[in-house]
């Protein structure tokens, strides 16, 4: 269509997915005033060159953007208009919150709530566990249980366990007070991530599990309630004993290991592990293979990783040194603290076919 071809609103409403009385309204409101109205008839008239706008108008408002603020982007240069974009989600996502809770406050009120004591754990401590396992999550449409957190709740300890199937991340606490009884659920690991700074700043949170979801009670704080996801957790437990034993066990500095991983340029590395000690590479054999300082025992042995699935399994690790404990090129590595084991990360290694040796 040229662009001095007027469109009547009905046309220019197909094109621009609005409907004829979202423009009666929008023109009214000086947001989206027709190119040119007939006097006689009432008519309006819209051209090419305004559907740009009208779109961008009608995306503001799926995203509940007031009047106000749809202007304010409208009218802001590219940057800006990002701004106060992101300002827009940030205050949906922070009333969503607040909804949130105030609906598991009322849900409370309306009948006696059924609440499972699962014991208390220091704020900061769970905050770092939850932070920990949320690297391994993933979110894929149709199965909301990868982008969920186990937890699992005994007389001994609290565990906490991810997974996105090409990692697996669980981490073991002990409660300063035992739970009433056992206890499993998984937990939204959204609504987790957006509690994890009040945990931070709660000296001690203690766990209820409520009808739906689990209660964490922050002190003065108040409460921040986390649904459950009702999709079935893998089984991760059958992975893990069904793992072989460790054909090479590597001993690494975390520092020295990340930083080899950063200086490779592709999204592949391979790792070679043997009596020569620990060298990390590209997978063409191109470039620097990066020495890393490292304790070998075992057998020789090269794998292959994306950067993506080995990088946070190293960096979540606590204390200064990790342990690989490694099965074969084509089985999981496991990687843990060298001297504290309460966090372990299971990373699947890519296939090595093309790998240089």
């Amino acid at each position: 269509m040229p662009e001095d071809e007027l469109m009547p609103i009905g046309a220019f409403a197909r094109r621009s997915g609005l409907t004829a009385s979202a423009l009666r309204f929008y023109a009214d409101s000086g947001l989206l005033p027709p190119a040119e109205t007939d006097s006689a008839s009432g008519y309006r008239y819209y051209s090419p060159g305004q559907l740009a706008r009208a779109v961008a108008l009608r995306r503001l408002r799926e995203v509940a953007m007031p009047l106000a603020g749809v202007e304010a982007v409208l009218g802001a240069e590219a940057g800006e208009a990002a701004r106060l974009l992101d300002e827009h989600v940030a205050q949906i996502m922070d009333q969503a919150a607040a909804v949130r809770e105030k609906a598991a406050v009322i849900r409370a009120a309306l009948g006696e709530e059924t609440r499972l004591p699962l014991g208390a754990l220091k704020g900061p401590v769970l905050a770092d566990a939850v932070e920990q396992v949320l690297t391994a999550t993933a979110y894929e449409p149709g199965t909301p249980a990868l982008a969920g957190v186990r937890v699992e709740v005994d007389a001994e300890a609290v565990t906490l366990t991810a997974t996105d199937r090409y990692r697996l991340a669980t981490r073991t606490l002990v409660p300063a007070e035992g739970p009433v009884r056992a206890w499993a659920g998984t937990v939204d690991g959204g609504e987790l991530r957006a509690a994890v700074g009040e945990i931070r700043r709660s000296p001690r949170v203690r766990l209820e599990a409520v009808p739906h979801g689990i209660r964490l009670c922050l002190g003065g704080r108040g409460d921040r309630h986390c649904r459950l996801v009702s999709e079935d957790f893998p089984d991760h437990r059958l992975m893990l004993a069904s793992l072989g034993g460790a054909t090479t066990r590597v001993t690494v500095s975390k520092e020295l290991l990340l930083r080899a991983l950063e200086e490779q340029p592709g999204a592949d590395v391979v790792l070679r592990a043997g009596g020569h000690g620990l060298t990390v590479g590209a997978v063409d054999g191109a470039g620097t293979r990066v020495a890393v300082p490292a304790t070998v025992a075992g057998r020789a042995l090269r794998v292959r990783f994306e950067v993506t699935t080995l990088y946070p399994a190293v960096s979540t690790a606590i204390g200064p040194d990790v342990l690989l404990d490694l099965r074969g090129h084509d089985q999981p590595v496991t990687v843990r603290s060298a001297d504290r084991g309460d966090l372990t990360t299971l990373a699947m290694p890519a296939a090595l076919a093309g790998a240089a040796t």
